[in-house]
């Protein structure tokens, strides 16, 4: 399977830059996963969409403002871009310009509220970068960042809650869940009132969401791995809500990712009860937990055409860049042909694209 496989071609003219003003009034783009047919909603009409007993499963994740702007000592403009913590309130990051923040540059935030220094260089580029500051690094962070908005995203963002949903609880995303951010709390209540089961999990999404697949071959792609959690609580009602013949609905490719590694790894457990460690999609990191019946974990499973899902029933998301691994994802969850079809139809009714654009629900 090739990557030009999934190309399309998409007017620019299409491609969201600012999110609607009313979050729910966006438009509903519903496939059927085994025929392929599409009809045209507005998001305010899901609640008719969904049966009662349906599971949704949103990612309450929550977008660091993690770009920071600021100059080297010497007084050059510099952009580091978080991505990931470690210890010691070191973090690997992006930079720009690469060529003058090398290992040694020192750099100043905030009229020095927030300083650092750049301490090492990994193999893809990144640079390792230890933070020094007063207080708690979050709140600093709040003061000074800007969120990481998609580089297809060309205006600054009025509201920064927008680039948020409004159920977001747990910070540590480098960019937001973006099918989420079509909910409102009405929106919610309503769908609670009509009985469908509301169910939150975590992953936090980093920018390798936005990394293209440069392999022609789809297979050869690695995709980058991302930290999850999700309670005991919610896979038991998951598995409730199958045993009684009722749909499980993942909102987002995000919380699809999470719910079908989960699942893999259960397989993979009980195919291999006979050893100690069984390769998983999902890996257990139990250096942070929520509680006593969860843990972080990790997952970098790929989901292209092939795939075989084992939890999700129907699935809400947004219409995703040509070539990519959500396209891909989408395109394993009905097919390449209803997919590229229902984009091809999108286009001529001249939906929005892409994180701020309409949704789609497959089911």
């Amino acid at each position: 399977m090739k990557k030009s496989d999934f190309y399309f071609e998409l007017p620019d003219e299409l491609i969201a830059q600012t999110p609607i003003e009313n979050r729910e009034q966006s438009r509903l783009l519903h496939l059927s996963r085994q025929t392929g047919a599409i009809t045209h909603y507005q998001f305010t009409d899901l609640p008719k969409l969904l049966n009662k007993g349906d599971c949704l499963v949103l990612n309450d994740s929550r977008v660091m403002p993690a770009r920071l702007l600021g100059t080297t000592e010497k007084g050059s403009a510099a952009e580091v871009l978080l991505l990931s913590g470690r210890d010691d309130n070191t973090w690997e990051c992006l930079v720009r310009p690469g060529r003058k923040i090398k290992t040694g540059v020192k750099l100043v935030f905030g009229a020095g509220e927030l300083t650092a220094e750049v301490v090492d260089e990994s193999d893809d580029g990144n640079r390792l970068i230890k933070f020094s500051f007063e207080g708690i690094f979050m709140e600093v962070l709040e003061r000074l960042g800007k969120a990481p908005l998609p580089p297809y995203i060309h205006e600054e963002l009025e509201d920064k809650e927008r680039y948020q949903t409004v159920y977001s609880r747990e910070v540590g995303s480098a960019a937001a869940p973006t099918a989420g951010l079509h909910f409102t709390h009405e929106l919610l209540d309503k769908l609670k009132r009509q009985g469908i089961q509301i169910l939150y999990l975590t992953l936090h999404v980093g920018l390798g969401t936005f990394r293209p697949v440069k392999t022609e071959d789809v297979k050869d792609h690695k995709m980058h791995e991302e930290k999850f959690i999700v309670s005991d609580e919610t896979l038991q009602t998951i598995e409730k809500a199958k045993a009684a013949g009722n749909r499980v609905i993942a909102v987002g490719t995000t919380s699809c990712r999470v719910l079908e590694s989960v699942y893999a790894e259960k397989d993979s457990q009980t195919s291999s009860s006979d050893t100690n460690e069984p390769e998983t999609a999902a890996n257990s990191n139990a250096e942070s937990s929520q509680s006593p019946e969860a843990e972080y974990q990790s997952t970098d499973i790929f989901i292209y055409p092939g795939f075989e899902f084992k939890c999700i029933d129907g699935l809400i998301t947004n219409f995703h860049l040509p070539e990519s691994t959500l396209i891909m994802l989408v395109s394993a969850f009905s097919s390449r042909e209803n997919i590229l079809k229902a984009y091809e139809e999108a286009i001529r009714e001249k939906y929005r694209f892409f994180s701020f654009g309409d949704a789609m629900l497959i089911v």
